[in-house]
């Protein structure tokens, strides 16, 4: 009995070791990076523009038929091809460093990377046309590449 305990002993270590030398490598054929995605869409840059609504100077907020008019006089005629906005909620530290809490809205353009250059100068335009017909210290941006299909 004593031979039969042995070899159960030595057996569940050779397993255990086993497991323990193996479960790396099945782990690894795990990884997100090992699996072949294909790729999808075509190159583009993603858009985001933050407009706040309060005015510094403590004037009425900008109200959503303004906000609107101007998506259609200042961004639609530059981007015909869509756009996306989302009324958000946000926050931001002004130039008196004061802590600003005000509605805002999410303006999402998506172009091909090659108009990157136009699109650049026109958002450029478009962020400085808010600012001025709103007094706005400033209109966020930012840029991210992605793969878009439609």
């Amino acid at each position: 009995m004593n031979v039969q305990l042995t070899r159960t002993r030595a057996s569940l270590a050779a397993a255990g070791l086993l497991l323990a030398i193996g479960a790396p490598t099945a782990y690894a054929t795990l990884d997100d990076t090992a699996v072949a995605v294909p790729s999808r869409g075509e190159p583009y840059i993603e858009t985001q523009l933050f407009f706040g609504t309060a005015r510094p100077d403590g004037g009425p907020a900008v109200t959503d038929e303004q906000f609107m008019a101007f998506v259609d006089e200042e961004v639609t005629p530059d981007f015909p091809d869509g756009l996306t906005i989302q009324a958000g909620r946000g926050q931001w530290r002004d130039a008196s460093g004061a802590i600003e809490k005000e509605r805002s809205y999410e303006l999402i353009l998506l172009y091909p990377r090659a108009q990157a250059p136009g699109s650049d100068r026109r958002i450029e335009e478009i962020r400085r046309a808010y600012e001025k017909a709103f007094g706005q210290e400033a209109v966020g941006r930012v840029d991210d590449e992605a793969r878009v299909d439609f």
